[in-house]
């Protein structure tokens, strides 16, 4: 039997790096220490004041200060807003460094944080390029991460409803990294991750509804608007949650039928808004007629046997429903002769 094995995950730890300025001067300082010493050794050793063995420890030492100076300066680096660095040494975690400005840490820190995975090609790479990328493992990936809400839209997918009519859908999501850590060690490349789980779930969400109302009162993509979105961030939540990554908001930025059954579809809207206006003016015209009829009766106005009111309703639904403008008929006789 094998074991299950949990993954791991990393939790950010927030350091406080040293102030860039001040090292800067010191580093400077050890710098034209080493610079001074090797002059002063030069120039006593021109006029004889020390010995062989002596000039070759001090050029040594010089050499060795100097060396010392350029390796402390490689550890400045600099952080603008909303922008954080992971800092990794000999492949392990140490923190992040969150505040903004001029900084200095240990020169030994990796500058970054592994290889993205090598492209598969698309149709515009040379089957060169595409070697050469998957040769080289991909590109780095800096240490530094931005902070900042960032904005992705999906390409137009073709995906089934529901009852299974193929429908277009596209959402903007805006996204930013919460924890640098899961962001850099959880997964491969968080930006493509991001991208990656944005367009399943918007596939899984496009699923779960009709794309409108059918014979049932339900949720759907055309007239659920808000409550699609809420359901859309919860699940990109739940996703992209793995990768330290947080969503601002979510929507659908485009939603149509597919092409091959756009046509069927309209023609099936346009008979259901007819209808839906057949029934209302129905409805109107049954109301005016009652109407119509007990203000005559309690009005006074004229008394009507059943067969004169079967009639006049007959006549007054004509009227009211009808698509085109009615012309009026003078009758001189009575409905008995």
């Amino acid at each position: 039997m094998s074991a299950t094995r949990t993954r791991a995950i990393t939790h950010e730890r927030e350091v406080r790096a040293f102030n860039g300025w001040g090292m800067l001067f010191f580093n400077l300082a050890v710098l034209l220490g080493g610079a001074a010493l090797l002059a002063l050794t030069i120039g006593s050793a021109a006029v004889g004041e020390l010995t062989p063995g002596s000039v070759v420890f001090r050029v040594i030492a010089s050499a060795l200060v100097m060396a010392l100076a350029g390796l402390l300066l490689a550890g400045h680096f600099t952080l603008q807003p909303n922008e954080a660095r992971v800092l990794i040494l000999f492949g392990s975690y140490k923190g992040s460094v969150r505040s903004s400005g001029f900084h200095w840490a240990n020169p030994f820190y990796s500058r970054n944080r592994g290889h993205s995975p090598a492209p598969a090609g698309s149709s515009g790479e040379t089957p060169v390029k595409t070697a050469l990328a998957r040769l080289s493992g991909g590109h780095a990936l800096s240490s530094k991460l931005s902070l900042r809400a960032h904005n992705f839209n999906s390409d137009k997918l073709k995906v089934n409803d529901k009852r299974g009519n193929p429908v277009e859908i596209a959402a903007v999501v805006v996204w930013r990294v919460e924890d640098t850590a899961q962001a850099a060690f959880d997964v491969d490349d968080y930006e493509s991750y991001v991208h990656v789980q944005s367009e399943s779930a918007i596939r899984s969400i496009a699923s779960l509804y009709a794309y409108d109302h059918g014979e049932e009162e339900e949720m759907t993509l055309r007239g659920g608007g808000d409550e699609v979105s809420r359901a859309l961030e919860v699940e990109l939540g739940a996703r992209l949650a793995k990768a330290g990554v947080v969503v601002d908001e979510a929507r659908i930025t485009h939603l149509a039928y597919a092409p091959e059954i756009a046509p069927a579809m309209l023609r099936r809207q346009q008979a259901e808004a007819i209808i839906a206006a057949r029934r209302a003016i129905v409805l109107g015209a049954v109301s005016m007629v009652d109407m119509a009829l007990r203000d005559l009766d309690e009005k006074n106005v004229v008394k009507l046997d059943d067969e004169r009111k079967a009639a006049m309703v007959s006549n007054l639904m004509v009227v009211l429903c009808g698509t085109s403008e009615t012309s009026p008929v003078i009758n001189t006789g009575t409905l008995y002769t």
